[in-house]
């Protein structure tokens, strides 16, 4: 008698697994994890700031930042001629926290 492979009922839909795909593919770049990290402990900051406490230069970190955008990871604010950032998608946060929290099951 042959079984039905099962299915799990809360797989989301191809274009949606594939929308998830690309999001984790995007984050799996150690300074774009490292962004995720800064921004959820210390809040909303502007690039220079960033820079700072990240130890990367203004043309790195802004391409980092302009695909996690994209992506809807994090989101943009004006504020006078500064441009501050913050987390929008906190499933971002949760991802850092699974891999660098990990418990081990036997």
């Amino acid at each position: 008698m042959k079984t039905k492979p099962s299915k799990c009922p809360g797989l989301p839909a191809p274009a949606a697994l594939a929308r998830l795909a690309a999001v984790l593919r995007l984050l799996a770049h150690p300074d774009r994890l490292r962004i995720v990290g800064r921004l959820e402990r210390g809040g909303a900051a502007p690039v220079h700031e960033l820079m700072a406490d990240l130890g990367q230069a203004q043309g790195a970190l802004s391409q980092h930042l302009n695909h996690m955008k994209r992506a809807g990871l994090v989101q943009a604010d004006r504020r006078g001629k500064e441009v501050w950032y913050s987390v929008a998608d906190r499933r971002a946060v949760k991802v850092l926290h699974c891999m660098c929290c990990k418990k081990e099951t036997k």
